[in-house]
């Protein structure tokens, strides 16, 4: 096995579960609607979660561990893919919230950092951004 094999095979592994623990989130509420079934589509290609891994994710997705990646910036970007899911049916409940700050956790943010950042991730994906941050997220590039 060549290096390069084991450094894909290590970040197909930290993909699967992260691809496992966005399915957990969408399962939490019994059944996934279409919605939530098509951003699970979306997140297995973008993960390169072939349909085999998928299936047997959504078996069982608390099998696999969090593995999480080295950069903050892969860290803020499985964070926003969590939240796009748990918003997938426009609400957090106390369950989605309480999995949420532990994958936090598990990717490495320290539980006062997890809090805070899950609390604006929940201001802005609720709509509830004031003309500040508004104006700020527009003119963005």
């Amino acid at each position: 096995m060549t290096f390069r094999d084991l450094f894909e095979s290590g970040e197909h592994s930290r993909n699967l579960g992260h691809f496992a623990s966005i399915a957990n989130i969408a399962a939490i509420d019994g059944e996934l609607n279409h919605e939530e079934e098509k951003l699970l589509r979306r997140f297995a290609k973008k993960l390169d979660i072939d349909e085999s891994e998928y299936q047997e994710v959504l078996k069982n997705p608390g099998k696999y561990p969090i593995n999480p990646p080295n950069d903050a910036d892969r860290r803020l970007e499985r964070m926003h893919d969590l939240f796009e899911m748990i918003f997938a049916d426009h609400e957090i409940d106390d369950h989605e919230r309480f999995l949420i700050e532990r994958y936090a956790i598990g990717l490495g943010y320290t539980a006062e950092l997890a809090k805070k950042l899950i609390e604006r991730s929940i201001e802005i994906y609720s709509g509830g951004l004031d003309l500040e941050d508004y104006r700020y997220l527009l003119n963005r590039k």
